[in-house]
């Protein structure tokens, strides 16, 4: 639980990081947001799967060894 729990923590920290360098480069909160979330929109169908399924053993990890 631990582990999910820095790991939300870190994803959390560098967004507002990220979040913030965009505002002081002088775009606005949603050009801001838009650029933290685009990243996923490009995303090709493989790509995607890949992803998820990292996740997937990731969580599946995390389960194993409660």
């Amino acid at each position: 639980m631990k582990i999910i729990g820095i790991a939300l923590l870190m994803m959390e920290c560098l967004m507002a990081f990220s979040l913030s360098i965009d505002i002081f480069q002088g775009f606005d909160v949603s050009q801001a947001l838009y650029n933290a979330v685009s990243p996923f929109r490009v995303m090709e169908v493989a790509e995607l799967f890949v992803l998820f399924f990292l996740l997937f053993l990731f969580l599946l990890n995390l389960l194993i060894f409660l």
